[in-house]
């Protein structure tokens, strides 16, 4: 059902009965490494591309999801979710190993909400009992489409983000134990005219803060409601921009309870990673891995997830486009 604007609120409650976390070296590392099912210890994942080294951690989360809710692939009514890569290819070589329906969806790193937010539709509605959701990026294979391959070694300012290798992925059902999908708002296109991607995180701000305020006015609650809210990938530079635009609106949250999945899932002092994470993988991971493993222990009862995406391309940047982004937000419950 359809609420306000941009919101969806879903009467059924769609539930999370599994979620999967996969990570490489960087990500084993990082101060949440105990909360990834499975971590590489290098990035070619025994394969002779990155390319397909991603798509293989794709469908590795994919095995692990299911094989944590005791299903097997043909259970699964549908498959959402994309990448980086031109014409989302790792995931559309996954899925077809997967040999399921298959939706791919490109919102750059806000795909793991889209996923979700549409996979809770279709549960939602009764279309499809179990659904797949989910995403994957590769740090190697995605800097080598849109920046520069690693081994050029090129120099980067403190505001870029270190792609995550990493993918993560949801299983949805209409029935079962575990949290639930109560809502999600669909964002919008913002564009302030950022054209730098070495900076994306101030280009994905304003979206990010958009989706949550127009989330609190379509379902009229306050943001306090939240035990926690979590942007995607802003980093740190895109995460103070992001608190300082809503703190303009009035909106202030207490300590911890507004973060970023780019800051949690490195150190402060890990090599080479700037501002912090960012990737497809960056939300997905974290949100299916240790975000979930907190609501599932207790801690949250009640979050927010607001992945957003950069949506530019190498054609866009050559073409000195400025870069659109979007951000879209799933309201997750679980009553013990």
């Amino acid at each position: 059902m359809r609420q306000g604007r941009q919101t969806w609120l879903f009467k059924n409650k769609p539930v999370i009965i599994a979620g999967a976390a996969v990570g490489g070296p960087h990500e084993a590392k990082g101060p949440l490494a105990a909360d990834f099912d499975l971590l590489h210890d290098d990035l070619w994942l025994e394969k002779d591309s990155f390319e397909k080294a991603q798509t293989k951690m794709l469908e590795e989360a994919c095995d692990i999801a299911l094989g944590k809710a005791g299903l097997s692939k043909q259970d699964i009514r549908f498959f959402l979710g994309g990448d980086l890569l031109n014409q989302i290819i790792s995931t559309s070589f996954a899925a077809r190993t997967l040999a399921v329906p298959f939706l791919g969806l490109y919102g750059a790193c806000s795909t793991s909400m889209e996923s979700l937010a549409l996979g809770a539709l279709i549960v939602d509605s009764r279309a499809g009992d179990h659904v797949l959701c989910g995403t994957v990026s590769h740090n190697a294979a995605v800097e080598k489409q849109y920046r520069y391959p690693t081994e050029y070694g090129a120099q980067k300012p403190p505001t870029a983000q270190w792609t995550v290798t990493g993918a993560g992925v949801a299983l949805l059902s209409a029935d079962g134990v575990g949290p639930r999908v109560t809502a999600a708002t669909i964002g919008r296109i913002m564009d302030l005219g950022v054209s730098d991607p070495y900076n994306m995180g101030s280009a994905m701000a304003p979206a990010a803060v958009d989706t949550i305020t127009v989330h609190s006015r379509d379902l009229h609650i306050s943001l306090d409601e939240y035990d926690l809210i979590a942007t995607g990938d802003l980093g740190r530079v895109g995460h103070g921009i992001a608190g300082d635009l809503l703190s303009r609106q009035g909106i202030k949250f207490a300590s911890g309870k507004f973060t970023d999945c780019g800051i949690l899932i490195y150190g402060p002092d890990q090599p080479g990673v700037m501002a912090g994470g960012s990737g497809c993988g960056c939300s997905a991971t974290v949100a299916f891995g240790h975000i979930m493993h907190r609501i599932r222990r207790g801690e949250l009862k009640k979050v927010l997830l607001v992945a957003t995406g950069a949506l530019l391309s190498p054609l866009s940047y050559q073409q000195q486009e400025s870069i659109p982004c979007i951000a879209h937000a799933v309201s997750i419950e679980y009553s013990h």
